[in-house]
């Protein structure tokens, strides 16, 4: 269109030169011609993009990797002359979205809807928007863009694999599987009813089953297994490794797929770890509490259901491997209020001793730590992992070892060591 508009310029010029000389009006009325075309077709490029609205409608405002974000596009026109044609360019950040699109020839009043479908290769937040309309005159001078600056977010969760089973350490204490053992103090666990015998407590009396049954009836407890469990994910700077072929947005953002499976990243195998097992705990309705620096400070209470689980997935997606605080100085910070019997799930690739230190100071407390080590050793880092893992045998930390490339639906149900 450059060339094309150019031309018509050293037309105009040629024509006004020539008239100058000459003094013939042919060449003046060649010349208005030229200069009205110009003015017309500069005026029907902006108007082309004017009285034009977009319409776009995100299904769902989260995903999760491995399925599609979907999103439907509406274009109107509301001017009362038709529109030629129209590009519309998105400008979105999520990977792979494809949803610029030229749109036909528009009546008066006229509307055109496409559907973009996406798959979620990466997990993060993302925006999409803004988006930016072009169009023009019928002689191809002018292009005119308009942007139109409205946004939102998606946020893409992480993805977790199925775990039949992850092995937790058992203890003296009340916690892990179910005992279904009676107890003789009052639980949270409510396992039935018996008839009273001189000596029960009367607050343990069940009235509704007494009216019922026109007896005295006392509720009986079963030892309590839900003992609170915490989930560790270190995202310390030092404990990062990940091959050189691995890409990030704009340096430091999400991790840029370039094949299936998980990224050779120890981050995120740690990210896919920690949502395997929140989604794993959460399913089978333990009060699971979260804690991780990502690089910010985040830490929930233990809770159940899926609003903790969707919490935990929000934090996830947007987790990096930035922070400058190491794993033994979290564990400082952030156990010194844990109960006793707690269940610590700690999922690391970092080799430095001290945080196995603290992780002893805990388990002398009455916590019973469990190490899910990301071996950085299988991703290209120098340091072997072979000394860590005899230590975290000598500090009776039970604890397994997960590989890149492994299958973490197997690799998350072997035994602990």
């Amino acid at each position: 269109m450059q060339n094309r508009r150019n031309s018509i310029y050293v037309l105009l010029i040629a024509v006004l030169l020539a008239g100058l000389f000459t003094g013939r009006a042919i060449f003046f009325n060649i010349a208005y011609l030229f200069g009205g075309l110009l003015i017309i077709s500069l005026i029907w490029a902006w108007v082309s993009v004017r009285w034009i609205s977009v319409g776009r409608r995100t299904r769902a405002r989260r995903a999760q990797v491995g399925r599609n974000v979907e999103e439907v596009f509406v274009v109107q026109n509301r001017a009362l002359l038709p529109k030629l044609w129209l590009e519309v360019r998105d400008h979105s950040e999520l990977p792979g979205h494809r949803a610029s699109h030229v749109v036909p020839a528009l009546g008066i009043r006229g509307k055109y809807r496409w559907y973009v479908e996406t798959p979620c290769l990466t997990r993060g937040e993302f925006r999409l928007g803004p988006i930016t309309i072009l169009s023009g005159d019928p002689f191809g001078f002018f292009i005119s863009p308009r942007k139109l600056g409205a946004t939102s977010k998606v946020v893409v969760y992480p993805a977790a694999v199925p775990i039949q089973r992850f092995q937790l350490p058992m203890g003296v204490l009340s916690g892990g599987e179910a005992q279904r053992q009676r107890a003789q103090y009052i639980t949270t666990n409510a396992a039935g009813v018996r008839e009273y015998v001189p000596g029960d407590s009367f607050n343990r009396i069940h009235w509704a089953s007494t009216a019922r049954k026109d007896r005295l009836m006392v509720k009986e407890f079963e030892i309590d297994p839900m003992v609170d469990i915490w989930l560790f994910v270190d995202f310390s700077r030092g404990s990062l490794v990940e091959e050189p072929t691995v890409q990030r947005i704009n340096g430091t953002g999400a991790v840029i797929p370039y094949g299936v499976g998980i990224p050779a990243s120890t981050e995120e195998y740690a990210v896919v770890i920690a949502a395997s097992l929140a989604q794993h705990f959460i399913e089978q309705e333990r009060a699971l509490g979260f804690a991780a620096y990502v690089p910010h400070r985040e830490v929930y209470q233990p809770e159940r259901g899926s609003r903790q689980l969707l919490h935990i997935f929000q934090t996830l997606a947007v987790a990096r491997s930035l922070s400058p605080y190491s794993l033994g100085q979290m564990l400082t910070l952030e156990t010194p209020y844990l109960t006793r019997g707690t269940t610590l799930v700690i999922v690391t690739a970092s080799l430095d001793a001290s945080w196995i230190s603290e992780a002893q100071i805990l388990s002398r407390k009455g916590i019973r730590p469990v190490c899910v080590l990301v071996d950085p050793s299988s991703f290209g880092s120098g340091t072997r992992s072979d000394d860590t893992r005899a230590m975290l045998r000598l500090g009776k930390i039970p604890s397994l070892v997960v590989r890149k490339g492994d299958d973490l639906t197997s690799a998350l149900a072997q035994p602990l060591s």
